[in-house]
This record gives C-alpha cells, sequence and structure tokens, in this order.
C-alpha cells in the first residue's frame, strides 16, 4: 500500500520517536516535536506508538490514497478534510481509494500528526525512519517530502484491520469515527502557554533580577526558532558572573543561555551536547505545549520541582497506557 503526495505543504517530514539510544555516538535524538500527538496518532489506528507519522507544520500537505486507508490527524488543527469533508483532529477515519486528504494553515498549534495503519514505512537509518534535515538522512530520501512522492505504507496490525472494519459499518461516504483520544490526552495548546520548567544546572548562576524575570515575563518565540530549538526574545537575562564551561550532555527541553542573554530552548533535533550555561529543563509533560509554538507566539515558565514533574509524566503515561488498553479492549477481538 501507499499514498502519493499531491501538494507537499511547508514543511512535511516522516518522524516517529527518534534515535535516543544513539546519542552517545552523536547522532540527536530527532524524531516527532510534539510526541504526545504522535503516539496518540498512531494509537487511534492501532499502530504500535513507535510507528513513523507525518509531522505537517504551519501549512499542511495534500495526499491521494491508493488504496482505502484507516488514518488520524492529531496534534494541531490544519484544518484537515476528505474530499471536503472535515477531519476533526484526534479522530480516526476511514479514507476511500481515491480520495485525496487535504490539510490547510494552522489554526491551533503548528504542527499535525497524519497517522496510517501500518505505519510509514521507508527504510530504517540508526532504528529510526525519522527525518533528520540537518544531516540529510531518515525519511524520504533525508529531506521533506515533496510533491509527487510516493511513500509506502506497512502492513495493518489485526486491530487496525478491526478499527478499520468498525467505521466501514459505520456508513457515510467518509467513514470519520464517532469516538475520539479523550480530554486527558489532549494537551492545552494555546499561543501563550505556561510550561512548566525545573531548575537546571546552572540556575543557580543567574542573577536574583534575572531568575525573576524568568518566572514573572513572557517570552516570544524569535522568528530564527526551528526543529532544533526556540529562541526566546524579551528582557535579556544574566549570570551572577561569565562563567567558561566544558561541553556537557543536553535533553530534548533544555534551556541554555547564550552570551547574548537571549534564552534557547532545545528541541527534538538538538545536538548532543553543549557548553552555555544550563539554566533550566522543560517538564516533559509541557514540551507539546512549546512544540505547538510558531514564531510570534509568547510562552511563560512557572518552576516546577522534580517530585512534581515525575509525578505528572507517570501520570500522562498511565492515561496513554489507559487508553492502549480501553482501545485493545474494545477492537482486538473484532467487537464494537
Amino acid at each position: 500500500m501507499s499514498v502519493r503526495v499531491i501538494g507537499a505543504g511547508l514543511q512535511t517530514t516522516v518522524q516517529d520517536l527518534g534515535r535516543p539510544a544513539h546519542m552517545r555516538q552523536g547522532i540527536p535524538g530527532g524524531g516527532a516535536m510534539d510526541r504526545r500527538a504522535c503516539r496518540v496518532a498512531n494509537l487511534l489506528v492501532g499502530n504500535d506508538e513507535r510507528a513513523a507519522v507525518l509531522e505537517a507544520a504551519l501549512i499542511g500537505p495534500s495526499i491521494e490514497f491508493h488504496a482505502t486507508t484507516l488514518i488520524a490527524v492529531a496534534g494541531g488543527d490544519l484544518e484537515a478534510s476528505i474530499d471536503g469533508t472535515r477531519l476533526p483532529v484526534w479522530h480516526a477515519a476511514l479514507v476511500p481509494a481515491g480520495a485525496t486528504l487535504r490539510l490547510g494553515a494552522a489554526t491551533t498549534g503548528c504542527r499535525a500528526y497524519v497517522a496510517f495503519a501500518g505505519g510509514i514505512d521507508v527504510p530504517c537509518v540508526f532504528e529510526s525512519r525519522s527525518t533528520y534535515l540537518r544531516a540529510a538522512f531518515g525519511g524520504v530520501d533525508g529531506r521533506a517530502i515533496r510533491a509527487g512522492d510516493v511513500v509506502g505504507l506497512g502492513e495493518p496490525s489485526s486491530m487496525s484491520r478491526h478499527i478499520a472494519a468498525s467505521l466501514a459499518r459505520e456508513n457515510g461516504a467518509v467513514g470519520i469515527a464517532h469516538w475520539s483520544a479523550g480530554a486527558t490526552l489532549r494537551p492545552a495548546y494555546s499561543v501563550e502557554p505556561t510550561v512548566r520548567l525545573l531548575d537546571g544546572t546552572h540556575t543557580s548562576l543567574l542573577s536574583e533580577p534575572s531568575r525573576q524575570r524568568l518566572f514573572t515575563e513572557r517570552f516570544r518565540i524569535s522568528a530564527s526558532s526551528d526543529r532544533m530549538g526556540y529562541r526566546l526574545e524579551g528582557t535579556p537575562l544574566s549570570l551572577e558572573r561569565p562563567i567558561e564551561l566544558l561541553s556537557e550532555a543536553v535533553a530534548f527541553g533544555t534551556m541554555q543561555l547564550p552570551p547574548g542573554g537571549a534564552p534557547i530552548v532545545l528541541m527534538a533535533d538538538r545536538q548532543t551536547t553543549g557548553g552555555y550555561p544550563r539554566i533550566g529543563e522543560v517538564a516533559s509533560v509541557d514540551l507539546p505545549l512549546i512544540a505547538q509554538l510558531k514564531p510570534g507566539d509568547f510562552v511563560r515558565f512557572e518552576p516546577i520541582s522534580l517530585d512534581d514533574a515525575q509525578a505528572l509524566y507517570l501520570a500522562q503515561e498511565a492515561e496513554l497506557a489507559q487508553a492502549r488498553a480501553g482501545l485493545e479492549w474494545r477492537f482486538s477481538r473484532g467487537t464494537t
């Protein structure tokens, strides 16, 4: 099975959950910017959560289907439609052969994830199908997808087939599911979210006025932001005194402070080490909120303890496990 790309959108790439096992070799972790949306999209079509999906940023692609295919769109709302019929975000749908899925401009968030039953079947590079644009590997020839690309799909799981059969019985030219991902699985996207921040290795080196500004002022997402990092504009932050550091490991969500005083939050395609002071770490549960921001949006920060951040993370994983169990109970044996 395969789909044909009619229009590529602004930047549409193949992504999964990345290459965390190869960071010790200097290979960026990469993967989906909004991992919760990526995982939920896969759940909705009966895929393994690590299956490869399309990540569409700001303006989405148009895709023609060669065969009837189960899909789901999650994350930011790019006004998806199937032959003109609106496809709500966080819903699964059965797309007939010959139909066209169109994603437009972002109205909420900025990144949508399109999961296909069976996942996108492109070669694995360092145990991942994710596209790493800076080094031009992974995905479709290491690049964003283009009009005219034909993208292969994997073999749907038995649960995917049961979900598809259920939707086929619901009638209608386009089989959009009447059920969807629950509210607890959907991040509260906003153009000015409050993101929780743990202390970083060098938070204590911030001057007191800078530490206060970090948690009281809002920061604008710079136009120079990308999948590697988000540069934040606002009143410059500073340390009590200049320091020289050896490069050390950084993570998805590490906030660095370069000499100019504009913090940078490292994102999915970050480097593996960095030598700037690390003044914070975005709580994992809030990474989707910042991943869905576009240049010109704002973000605020509030402090959180490690214990509270871990508790929120475990609660999120429990919600995903509950959703997975519910879908398996409902569809694994073909019951509806």
